[in-house]
């Protein structure tokens, strides 16, 4: 029933299984009183469309306003319950998380229509949530049109998503599935170059910039993504597949290549409490960098193109470091990066050198060389270090530079850690390990009662990054997967 040209769409065949999924996780039984029971659920099909997005700016100055960004969606679910209980739930659970969601007073109107029950509820400030019933079918969604068209396609007066795509449902222990179309992934682009831009710092060319070129390279680079969750054991695996345009797969499948060798060495400066931590391992990192640069140039205009070489080089100042060319010709294979901070705003990038005279000539000119500290770099301002120790560089924030190295003469670093092996021992181009002390808390409020209102506990995620002939896969295993981070959204605080 979900029309062929839907932007994003995601499915589950059973309701129950997925939540239990994300119950069973040891870091979610820690903090409810109890396990909550989802039988009611079970066997209850969920699809989630999004048919179109609606943009709309709200005015707070005459320099400054807000950007909305809305998604028309239309979700179908499958009760295989007596009508009058779809009805019940639909007009009491349904209508009492709409009137939440919408600050109270919301004003329901029903009637039969089409065989049915229509249902619209309107809130004060004019928005509006709609329902169909239909025997055990509840059709639900911001947009009146995208549930009329679902029950075209019904009536067979329209394509489905069938018609082009297949999906794993119940297949290998698959929870969920879903995809971003060619289309979709155009209208994504632009909501992703917003945001970006607007976490960009406070600079209002940067800004300009970023909102302005991220778009037409994803548009050009990505041509569809698709996505699973499955269980493993207590853990859930998200499989992303970013399906990209032929020259700019051949050119990562040939450039972004693995090296397979150690980083044992480097990971004894990770501290053991670093937030996250990130491991590139590339045959040749210059020339990985200079194919990552001519992909995102070749989607952009030439004016774009031009100024996307320059501006690249900021993306490494974060680390004291000027010119990134000079600094991974200058390294070898293996480059470690991580955060002390929750913010990411301490990070440090550790890798052995090759050529130490490049190295030091890749750094910012701010960073000057200390008289009393042998093979110390410094800015005036303290705020960046640069060391090199044992023919190892380790560079960036001031603080985490510190702590790196520290965790090398104290021992207290990752490269200890059980918790760590699978991040020792991945094979992917691009690895990251990392914790979250919050998600826990929030999916709590969300499905149970918690055990106290400050219960928390961190969780740790890796995801591995990998090229080939097709394009990107990403694998993530973590305790709650991107269907937590879904369900997250409905903590009172988003």
């Amino acid at each position: 029933m979900i029309p062929a040209d839907s932007l994003a769409f995601l499915q589950t065949s059973d309701l129950a299984k997925v939540l239990n999924a994300v119950a069973d996780s040891k870091a979610f039984q820690q903090v409810v009183k109890a396990k909550p029971d989802f039988s009611a659920l079970q066997d209850i099909q969920l699809a989630v469309a999004v048919t179109g997005f609606e943009t709309s700016e709200k005015q707070l100055t005459e320099e400054n306003s807000i950007l909305h960004f809305r998604p028309h969606f239309v979700a179908i679910a499958a009760t295989h319950a007596w009508n009058w209980q779809a009805r019940d739930f639909t007009e009491n659970k349904l209508g009492e998380f709409i009137n939440n969601v919408y600050g109270g007073e919301v004003v329901l109107d029903s009637g039969d229509k089409n065989g049915g029950t229509y249902y619209t509820w309107t809130a004060k400030d004019g928005r509006k949530a709609f329902a169909f019933v239909q025997n055990s079918l509840i059709f639900f969604g911001n947009d009146e049109s995208a549930i009329e068209k679902c029950l075209a396609v019904e009536r067979g007066e329209g394509d489905n998503i069938l018609k082009h795509r297949t999906f794993a449902d119940g297949a290998d222990n698959v929870l969920a599935s879903g995809f971003i179309s060619t289309d979709g992934v155009s209208q994504v682009a632009n909501l992703i170059g917003v945001s970006t831009a607007m976490n960009a710092g406070e600079n209002e060319d940067v800004k300009g910039f970023i909102a302005q070129v991220i778009p037409p390279i994803l548009r050009g680079a990505i041509k569809e993504v698709s996505w699973t969750a499955a269980k493993r054991e207590q853990e859930i695996e998200d499989r992303l597949t970013i399906t990209t345009d032929p020259q700019a797969s051949t050119v990562f499948n040939e450039t972004l290549v693995p090296a397979g060798s150690d980083s044992q060495v480097l990971m004894q400066y990770v501290p053991a409490d670093a937030f996250s931590t990130t491991r590139y391992d590339l045959k040749d990192a210059q020339i990985a960098w200079r194919s990552v640069l001519l992909v995102a140039q070749k989607y952009s205009d030439p004016l774009g193109g031009r100024i996307l070489g320059g501006f690249s080089g900021n993306l490494f100042e974060p680390y004291g470091i000027a010119n990134p060319e000079i600094f991974l010709s200058g390294v070898a294979s293996n480059i470690v990066t991580a955060k002390i901070d929750a913010e990411g705003e301490k990070p440090v990038v550790i890798a052995a050198v090759k050529d130490i005279e490049k190295v030091k000539k890749s750094f910012v000119a701010d960073l000057k060389p200390q008289k009393d500290e042998p093979n110390t770099w410094k800015s005036e301002d303290g705020e960046l270090t640069a060391v090199i120790a044992d023919n190892i560089v380790i560079a960036g924030d001031s603080e985490a530079v510190a702590k790196a190295l520290d965790a090398k003469q104290s021992g207290n670093n990752i490269s200890k850690s059980d918790v760590y092996k699978p991040f020792m021992e991945s094979k992917a181009v691009a690895v990251t390990i990392g914790r979250d002390a919050e998600i826990a808390g929030k999916i709590a409020e969300v499905l149970a009662e918690k055990k106290s209102d400050d219960a928390e506990t961190a969780t740790v995620y890796l995801t591995e990054t990998r090229f080939n002939q097709n394009g990107i896969e990403r694998r993530t295993v973590s305790d709650f997967g991107l269907i937590g981070s879904i369900i997250e959204q409905f903590e009172e605080s988003n």
